[in-house]
């Protein structure tokens, strides 16, 4: 018969056997569901009466803000606005609204998704379970073996640039429209295709064999034959499944047994909330109870999942990020075609609409289609990619991954940074570094006289031979009854180090000794109990640091259970104290406590430690805990208070009545224990002050500076509680020393949260610290307030967030700024906030590689960021700025002696250079050298690293505008006149030579214009030049018949003997000098009189 035991998911569990429950693996490469607030209605909806207020304007004066009892119940309600109806309502904006309405009606019912249910998952037969689940496979492709080509072809042709080529390409099919050969359109398109495809298929191939990895990862499964090696992959719900120490959960699963024989286990949810310390679950208790693992099978068990809810697992679907720069260049190309359209309109205008002039048209469409250039976007594409294999091959940050070629750019671009705390600014490390006794303090350096004083304490106490000294319970009693009497600096050490070493969580473990692997019911004697074994596990690293502490000093914690905690002196002795009660740390009462029995003296104790803020009223009376409070505080250290009160039996028999008592209570149970606790908390002797310091990672205070200094605004945004989050962003110095931070109140109404911004308003160049609860109504009520008042802070601090409130203020941002985000994270909780900004960088670290896999750019250490964005960042921008802009001129210049030549000719709609030279100008001629503007850089990165100020410059996007793109037409246009007229002025009796001369100085000139536009010469460059020079040298000697102007038309050749003349080397120089020389000058002098920033450094 099977019983029905009702077990409960414990989401990633570990080192159990444990039954995977019926929910998909989440997706590494995903983007985060609708969070909590994705049903919120709209901010003016109105839902009842309290919803009548129009949003109350903050704060606009001094007398508005006085006036604060009833600012909030005296503003006008919102206006409804009367609802246009029929006709009027359809002309008006209906028609979008019926085709929107009918759009999702469709898309709705393409993707209608299974309704998700409860489900029953038998153990260890996943043979019998009812529906069919998805596989336990991990996939970050983009796309299958069906939408590959599709989805590759749609992402390209969504570009105006090359949806306008594909019209152009189909177009010489039509006779009447064709002009010129079929590869002069079609072989730059496929080239471009082609380009695209490989890279596409390069980074999904990259993307399989990531999921390939991760998916292969063997684990143990539980079958009745014993034990096999499965594959994460396949894994199926239902399955048993070994989870051995320090491995990582597979999937979603429910926690049934464990070796040790309380059934207890320590897991850490660092993927999930990006906390790295140790939490204690404990086995159901039937399955625990089992005499081995392999009943699991013959008490026919069954699970009973709730339906899956949406949670931090649960992420869906793709993220295609496109940069900001490929945004401006598409707007570019967009003003391109407007002056293509405007140039063929008005030639055919000339014309004076003569014939079909609808066709002459068409065909100066085309003939002016190199206006557009088709080859942007593939060296845009190569060019990105070579900054991505720059960046990873850079030897200063190495472990550095480019995922995502496509947008390199937008690391010069960047002005918020926001980033998570634990794992990414901190290593979750605590390191004990100071103890305060309130008239003398002691640091890291001068531990070694606290050791000697424990030492010394002890040994009077318990002779070092070990022996019972008849006398040391008297002597502490003595001490422990006359607390009037100053006490030496020595006993009140001892007193403070043996209270941390009992006020704590702490469990000491030990690991099972080599080769003992098999589960048996002597599991305890098979373990090694040395000090070099023992480890310690506790919800909280900081309770972890204060232990370690007390052991390097000399008072080790051994043995800790349910009931007793053992400590070992100096000398040996093990001191055993029963544990009468223990008062758990909480949020809302910022303190823990516990209550002690010395077995040896019978002496009752309670201890307590906790924020200051919750003990300074327990204490008493003192003149120095708040003044070194602040001072630790400053220095980035989370301080401690810790205390003590000695009971006598008979008070803790009324105590533990009247606490028992309590717990029984129906009505307001919660508040009478706590009331009960509290009468305890009075007049405790103070006997310590402690600061633990949370590692940071290397470099974190100059790279966080380096970032202000670059302009670059920091948000942290982390999960933990507002204290320590405080602690962080002062220790990193996120938040400089001289800079004050104000903590916004906690708020849960829209009143609240008015009063609370318009308090906010009135301080000038503060830190903000906001917790997410207040976030969540100050976004709900006033959300461009709020998004307006937090972006004037230098940075802003905001704990407590869940991943979808990390991933709603990337989001927010983005909108209400305009200005590029950057994510950085280094654990699950992360990867949805990395996935909203438009840069996400992943740090490859201890909390797992899911947000790294999920980024766009994986770094292994926090400072690499340094480095990524002044330098790689500054490079990869200003280079792609300058190839995009040069492809544009390259177009225009040719477009325009087009034109030229058109007008010249009685506005004829006749190809001035055909074929092959079209292609060749855009590729062996000129694409070498072009391209080699990857390798230019205006500053030396040790200069971008010293001087982060220049990075300014890039976020304004001065380096592309539309000033800067109508210089280069205006480049263009002036060279495309002076080529094209120079060489018919200089054309004599032979006009067939128009063409060799107009295109060779074409060449040269634009292979000059490269070497002006080159700030750094890189011997690549020079090679490149040579190379083009040699290829149409080469080409004027071979290929003499494509020079002819015009070959349909009048059939005249090139005289292979005239490009030897010196008439033909001096007309070709003269125009060339005369296209460029104006240029250079130019350039001379702007550099003279109006010098950039970086000029000022290089020079």
């Amino acid at each position: 018969m099977a019983d029905h035991i009702p077990l409960y998911p414990v989401r990633g569990a570990a080192a159990a056997a444990a039954a995977a429950a019926s929910h998909k693996r989440a997706a590494y490469y995903s983007v985060a569901g609708p969070g909590p607030g994705a049903d919120r209605r709209g901010r003016y909806q109105l839902e009842d009466e309290s919803a009548h207020l129009d949003e109350m304007p903050l704060m606009m004066s001094e007398e508005a803000f006085e006036n604060d009892e009833s600012d909030y119940h005296t503003l006008p309600r919102a206006r409804i606005t009367r609802r246009k109806r029929g006709l009027e309502w359809f002309v008006c904006g209906g028609w979008k609204f019926l085709c929107a309405s009918c759009c999702d009606w469709l898309i709705s019912v393409c993707q209608r998704k299974k309704e998700l249910k409860a489900r029953t998952v038998w153990l260890g037969c996943p043979e019998k379970c009812e529906e069919k689940h998805p596989r336990n496979s991990i996939k970050n492709q983009k796309y299958n073996v069906f939408t590959f080509i599709p989805g590759v072809l749609y992402e390209q042709f969504k570009f105006f640039l090359n949806l306008y080529f594909l019209v152009v390409s189909c177009s010489q099919f039509v006779p009447a429209l064709k002009i010129g050969y079929l590869y002069t359109y079609w072989a730059p398109l496929g080239f471009v295709l082609a380009v695209t495809i490989t890279r596409e298929a390069i980074d999904e191939f990259r993307r399989f064999q990531r999921d390939k990895e991760m998916n292969s990862q063997l684990y143990s499964k539980l079958t009745v034959r014993g034990k096999v090696q499965v594959k994460s992959s396949d894994i199926q719900v239902g399955d048993l499944i070994i989870v051995e120490k320090n491995q990582r959960i597979p999937s979603d699963m429910v926690f049934l047994r464990t070796s040790e024989k309380a059934g207890s286990c320590f897991i850490r949810t660092d993927q999930l909330d990006g906390e790295t310390d140790w939490k204690l679950k404990v086995a159901v208790s039937c399955t625990q109870r089992l005499p081995a693992l392999g009943d699991l099978f013959s008490i026919r068990a069954y699970v009973y999942a709730q339906k899956p809810q949406l949670d931090i697992h649960s992420f869906e679907g793709t993220f295609t990020r496109v940069g900001l720069l490929d945004l401006e260049l598409n707007q570019l190309t967009k003003a391109l075609f407007l002056a293509l359209v405007v140039l063929s309109v008005v030639m055919v205008t000339l014309q004076g609409f003569a014939g079909p002039w609808y066709r002459n048209l068409f065909r100066f469409l085309l003939l002016f289609s190199y206006i557009i250039p088709i080859s942007l976007r593939v060296n845009l594409d190569m060019g990105k990619a070579a900054y991505g294999w720059m960046i990873m091959k850079d030897e200063n940050i190495p472990g550095t991954v480019v995922r995502t070629s496509t947008i390199p750019e937008e690391l010069g671009r960047l002005v918020y940074l926001l980033t998570d705390k634990t794992g990414t600014l901190t290593q979750n490390e605590m390191i004990f570094k100071r103890l305060h006794l309130g008239t003398v303090s002691y640091g890291t350096d001068t531990m070694d006289e606290i050791q000697n004083h424990v030492l010394n304490s002890y040994s009077q106490v318990y002779p070092p031979a070990g022996s019972n000294n008849p006398s040391s319970a008297p002597l502490r009693r003595t001490q422990s009854s006359t607390p009037k009497v100053r006490k030496s600096v020595s006993s009140r050490i001892h007193e403070a180090v043996k209270a941390i070493a009992l006020c704590h969580n702490v469990t000491p473990v030990y690991e099972a000794r080599a080769g003992i692997t098999e589960e048996t019911e002597f599991a305890e004697a098979d373990q090694d109990f040395s000090d070099e074994n023992r480890t310690y596990q506790a919800s909280s690293p900081d309770e972890v640091a204060l232990v370690r502490w007390t052991e390097s000093v000399g008072l080790t914690l051994i043995s800790r259970d349910l009931t007793s905690v053992q400590l070992k002196t100096p000398g040996g002795q093990v001191l055993t104290y029963c544990i009468l009660q223990v008062f758990p740390f909480t949020s809302e009462s910022k303190r823990m406590g516990i209550i002690v029995r010395d077995e040896s003296t019978a002496e009752i104790t309670f201890y307590m430690k906790g924020a200051d803020v919750a003990m300074s009223t327990i204490v008493q009376y003192n003149d120095w805990l708040e003044e070194e409070c602040g001072n630790m505080a400053r220095e980035g250290l989370r301080t401690l208070v810790v205390a003590k009160r000695t009971l006598t039996e008979e008070q803790y028999q009324d105590f533990e009545s009247r606490y028992s008592q309590a717990k029984l209570s129906i009505h307001d149970r919660t508040l009478k224990v706590a009331a009960v606790v509290e009468s305890l908390e009075r007049e405790m002797e103070l006997l310590c002050l402690t600061g633990v310091e949370d590692q940071l990672q290397a470099d974190v205070r100059p790279t966080l500076e380096m970032l202000r200094n670059a302009g670059i605004k920091i948000w942290m945004l982390t999960g933990d509680k507002l204290e320590t989050a405080t602690c962080i962003a002062k220790s990193s110095h996120l938040v400089s020393r001289t800079q004050d931070i104000h903590v916004f109140r906690p708020v849960t109404s829209r009143g609240e949260a008015h009063l609370e911004l318009n308090a906010f308003r009135r301080k000038h160049d503060c830190a903000l610290v906001i917790s997410g609860d207040s976030l969540e109504v100050c976004l709900k009520y006033y959300e461009h307030e709020f998004v307006e008042l937090a972006c004037q802070c230098p940075a802003v601090v905001c704990c407590r967030c869940s991943p979808t409130q990390k991933a709603h203020i990337v989001t927010l941002l983005r909108q209400h700024t305009g200005r590029r985000t950057c994510a950085i994270g280094d654990g699950g909780n992360d990867v949805s906030m990395i996935q909203a900004a438009d840069c996400g960088i992943g740090i490859e670290g201890k909390e797992g590689k899911q947000a790294s896999l999920a980024a766009d750019f994986s770094i292994t250490q926090f400072r690499h960021i340094g480095r990524l964005l002044m330098v790689h960042g500054r490079n990869s921008y200003k280079r792609s700025a300058a190839l995009g802009q040069f492809v544009m001129h390259r177009g225009l210049i040719i477009s325009t002696m087009q034109a030229v030549f058109s007008s010249v000719f009685y506005f004829a709609s006749v190809p001035l250079y055909q074929g092959f030279l079209m292609v060749g100008y855009a590729t062996i001629y000129t694409m070498f050298p072009v391209f080699s503007l990857v390798l230019d850089q205006d500053v030396k990165p040790e200069m971008a690293m010293l001087y982060p100020e220049l990075y300014k410059d890039l976020t304004k996007g001065r380096s592309l505008s539309f000033k800067t793109f109508l210089i280069w037409v205006l480049i263009s246009i002036y060279q495309g006149g002076i080529l094209m007229y120079g060489a018919l002025v200089l054309f004599e009796s032979e006009f067939v030579h128009v063409v060799a001369i107009s295109f060779t100085a074409l060449v040269l000139t634009e292979l000059l214009m490269v070497a002006l536009t080159i700030r750094t010469w890189h011997w690549l460059m020079v090679v490149a030049e040579l190379l083009s020079l040699g290829c149409y040298v080469a080409s004027l000697a071979f290929l003499n018949e494509y020079f002819g102007i015009g070959r349909v038309s009048f059939g005249a050749f090139l005289d292979v003997a005239f490009i030897t003349t010196m008439t033909f080397l001096w007309k070709v120089s003269a125009i060339t000098v005369v296209s460029c020389l104006p240029l250079y000058v130019l350039k001379y002098l702007k550099r003279k009189l109006s010098p950039p920033s970086y000029s000022k450094l290089s020079s």
